[in-house]
């Protein structure tokens, strides 16, 4: 099979090459999927999980990206609950060969059905942004009604859905950027905007919770605004700054079925859009996922037409 390769963790990105990789063969409860979308998230060439298996042994060349959209090609022994030719979507295990590829070994566990309405790109945008966003705001932010929610990044793949949940969810929420993004954020409905260039992040007030997925000096910033009992999540690491009166959360995306049926439910109904910023072909990949200029939303990579 065609697949994108990356060897040499100090070549960066653009050590990616296309190559011929076998196919995978499906272990016990694993289905391999014939992918026709795959997502990629730009830092996954700093993950350890790239470089080494869960041993810590090297296993290069390894095939990066871990959201997935295709059709279930084959089954391994004792997998239940998906079908031969069944459209799903979902995230892959961060140890194992990644969806830039025509075939990916997945566990069962770690997908969900895709409805033959949602296009394979739009669900390979979902898992990783999706699941992200939700489990920061409700599994570890404890959301609520009436709350002020700070997300920063609030045009990108995973701030355009902090934003949509919180907002459906009955939150007030503050989208953070540069100045180029508050049209984006704002259409993606941030109630309101704040250029971390150019305006004061201090004037905004108290917040009830800080979506963080910068990190540094605006970690710390934004931990001085939360209101006592409020909490902080960050994707970037181990949390640099706690509220003086609050809970810093840091946390690493993981799969969940009924998490990704809820995601892909709304997309269905218009409550939820999708954020993508450029589709490539596999054979165009390696150019697509080392872009010259800023691409706003996520890179897809259309694995077949």
């Amino acid at each position: 099979m065609k697949a994108i390769v990356v060897t040499d963790q100090a070549a960066g990105p653009g050590g990616m090459t296309l190559t011929e990789r076998p196919e995978p063969a499906p272990a016990i409860n694993d289905v391999v999927v014939e992918v026709h979308a795959s997502g990629y998230v730009p830092t996954e060439i700093e993950w350890p999980s790239t470089w080494t298996d869960r041993a810590g042994k090297d296993r290069t060349p390894s095939i990066p990206g871990h959201e997935v959209a295709g059709v279930v090609n084959a089954l391994g022994y004792g997998t239940t609950g998906l079908s031969v030719g069944q459209r799903v979507f979902g995230l892959t295990d961060w140890h194992r060969d990644g969806t830039l590829a025509e075939f990916v070994a997945v566990e069962a566990r770690n997908l969900a059905p895709l409805p033959g309405d949602v296009d394979f790109a739009a669900g390979a945008s979902l898992p990783i942004s999706g699941l992200t966003a939700w489990q920061g705001l409700f599994d570890h932010g404890r959301l609520r009604a009436g709350q002020t929610v700070l997300a920063h990044g609030a045009a990108g793949a995973v701030g355009t859905v902090v934003t949509q949940l919180a907002r459906e969810a009955g939150a007030y929420v503050i989208g953070t950027g540069r100045a180029a993004d508050k049209q984006k954020a704002l259409d993606y409905g941030a109630h309101a905007f704040v250029d971390l260039a150019g305006d004061a992040l201090e004037e905004i007030g108290g917040v009830d919770l800080v979506f963080d997925v910068i990190g540094g000096d605006i970690q710390r910033r934004s931990a001085r605004l939360i209101r006592p009992g409020g909490i902080l999540v960050t994707v970037v690491g181990p949390a640099e700054a706690k509220p003086a009166d609050g809970l810093a959360v840091d946390f690493v995306v993981e799969s969940d079925r009924t998490q990704l049926r809820e995601l892909v439910q709304r997309v269905r109904d218009g409550r939820l859009r999708t954020n993508i910023g450029d589709v490539a072909s596999l054979d165009d990949a390696v150019a697509a996922l080392n872009p010259t200029k800023r691409i706003s939303g996520k890179t897809i990579v259309r694995v077949r037409p």
